[in-house]
């Protein structure tokens, strides 16, 4: 059944709009669409960067309030490109096409920072490799563990999802982290995951099983380089702190 946020989605858009309401908004995104074009990246704020990608699902009417909505809803624009479309959806004045268009620009941006480490070596491309790992996994309300095997000269081989849920031994077994690089043909490999409560800092589970699987890779020849937390606050390098 459609609900009120249908309204605003392609045909849906109000269509009792005066003439003189219609040439505003029209005004309005000229103007937005000067200042992003000639700007540059600070020229919008973050409402405005979302009032401009909700024109492509919404072609005529006000955006200004439904993006204000989504902020205030899921707390920043990272929060709300990385937001479940259906909980999107849920905000008045989204609906499916909207959460679409906001989407791929996720995916889009998933993909920009995925092409900075593929086919380099990664310990030579690190801040491109935070970028990636924080764009896809900073606003996750859930925490994920993912290997990232490296071949000899530490380019990526596979970027594998280990699986959700707490980093420990009862979810993680050092054996199979290293009988895959070991499938692989992979010569080393850096341990992710994410802390959904914001704060990047190890815990001591995380520290234990960072060096049970270092341990268990050196005996067989695969080196872990690091084990990275991702975090909204930040992120932590074991390798860093001392840690392995």
């Amino acid at each position: 059944m459609p609900g009120a946020e249908d309204s605003f989605d392609f045909g849906d858009t109000p269509r009792r709009a005066s003439d003189a309401g219609k040439s505003a908004g029209e005004g309005h995104r000229a103007r937005l669409r000067e200042r992003l074009l000639t700007g540059g990246a600070e020229a919008l704020a973050d409402y405005e960067v979302l009032e401009y990608l909700l024109f492509a699902a919404i072609p005529r009417g006000d955006t200004k309030p439904i993006a204000k909505a989504l902020l205030a809803q899921f707390g920043s624009l990272a929060g709300v490109l990385n937001a479940d479309p259906k909980a999107m959806q849920r905000v008045k004045g989204v609906g499916e096409s909207s959460a679409a268009a906001l989407k791929a620009v996720a995916t889009a941006a998933r993909r920009m920072t995925r092409g900075e480490i593929v086919n380099k070596p990664v310990l030579g491309s690190w801040q491109a490799l935070i970028d990636y790992l924080t764009t896809d996994m900073a606003h996750l309300t859930v925490e994920r563990v993912r290997i990232l095997y490296l071949d000899t000269k530490n380019r990526l081989i596979e970027d594998h999802h280990l699986g959700d849920g707490s980093i420990d031994e009862a979810a993680i077994h050092p054996r199979e982290v290293i009988r895959r690089a070991m499938d692989l043909g992979a010569s080393a490999m850096i341990l992710v995951h994410n802390h959904p409560s914001g704060s990047p800092e190890p815990s001591r589970a995380d520290i234990q099983i960072t060096q049970r699987i270092a341990e268990a890779g050196r005996l067989l020849g695969v080196t872990v380089h690091d084990h990275v937390i991702i975090g909204r606050e930040g992120h932590t390098s074991l390798r860093a702190q001392g840690l392995i």
